[in-house]
């Protein structure tokens, strides 16, 4: 009997929600990680505290990219983290407390500023 691999399970999200390539999942899951381990919280971190270790685990991962890459994936706004998020609730591949909500997930970030400006020239003042 063969059990099934995350991939297995996440092409079945695919199935049902296509709006994010699978890749955007697999990061997600990885920056999760991230930010656990960023917080020294092994268990749990709210929907905030994902949403900064997913921005800084992307600038990171694909600096300047960031954007671009999360985009290539449908990834285009904290909403977007969140329903990439509770997709993975719902087949199991992470957990949530009572108190966690989609709208956790919508007071994030403006993703141009989040992932652009960190690589905007500063202003040069003259005096």
């Amino acid at each position: 009997m063969n059990e099934l691999t995350i991939e297995d399970l996440l092409e079945e999200v695919i199935q049902i929600d296509n709006r994010y390539d699978i890749e955007a999942y697999l990061f997600i899951r990885e920056g999760l990680d991230y930010t656990a381990e960023k917080l020294n919280k092994p268990r749990h971190v709210s929907g905030i505290e994902l949403l900064e270790g997913i921005r800084e685990y992307a600038l990171q991962e694909f600096g300047p990219l960031s954007k671009r890459v999360l985009m290539e994936w449908g990834i285009n706004s904290c909403t977007d983290i969140g329903n990439v998020v509770f997709n993975l609730v719902d087949i199991g591949l992470l957990g949530k407390t009572k108190e966690d909500k989609i709208e956790d997930f919508k007071s994030g970030y403006d993703f141009n500023e989040a992932f652009s400006r960190p690589f905007l020239p500063e202003k040069i003042t003259h005096q």
